[in-house]
């Protein structure tokens, strides 16, 4: 595999964890009630979208680890009630991701990762399963976005990637993820 698709796939990762960590941060602003308010949107309400992502999260990136999770990951899909638990939860989630796409070698983008569907294992490469991660984990953060913007608080910019004059900008929030730059885009 090309240093540059792992260098692409791991910045992916980390800037899904940025992303997720700024939204999580501002929806901790809420109120209890405002975060389980029904909104508009394919899930009810905030709690519902973002608890939405962690699910579909763990039940992916087990798969990724080589687990055998499968559908048992959305028995409870609401498994965190307060933004607290869930940012927890979601962190985990993307160190989790961030360490696997990190660890990546020659050949990892075409491993095939079996994914436990419950009724059937569904064989998937690996470089498709986290393009499907990512787009996935951007189209529900974005709706968790619009439905911010119903409240009184400020929904955080969510559509930049990692752009290098702007690092500045996103140092502390780095600080308070453990990162540097060096941590995304270091080749190797």
């Amino acid at each position: 595999m090309p240093a540059s698709l792992r260098l692409a796939l791991r910045a992916m990762a980390h800037n899904n964890g940025w992303a997720n960590h700024r939204l999580l941060t501002a929806c901790a602003a809420l109120t209890p009630d405002e975060f389980a308010a029904p909104r508009t949107g394919f899930f009810p309400s905030l709690r519902a979208t973002l608890n939405h992502i962690l699910v579909i999260d763990r039940f992916y990136i087990d798969a990724l680890e080589g687990g055998t999770l499968g559908p048992r990951a959305w028995a409870d899909p609401e498994p965190c009630g307060t933004v607290a638990a869930l940012h927890a939860a979601q962190s985990d989630c993307d160190r989790r991701l961030i360490a696997w796409c990190a660890a990546m070698e020659d050949g990892d983008a075409d491993r095939i990762i079996r994914v436990h569907r419950g009724h059937q294992v569904q064989d998937e490469r690996a470089d498709r399963l986290l393009l499907h991660l990512f787009q996935h984990q951007i189209h529900h953060r974005g709706q968790a976005h619009a439905m911010l913007s119903g409240t009184g608080i400020k929904p955080p910019q969510l559509d930049e990637f990692f752009a290098e004059g702007e690092a500045p900008l996103r140092a502390g929030e780095f600080r308070a993820l453990g990162w540097t730059e060096d941590t995304v885009w270091a080749v190797g």
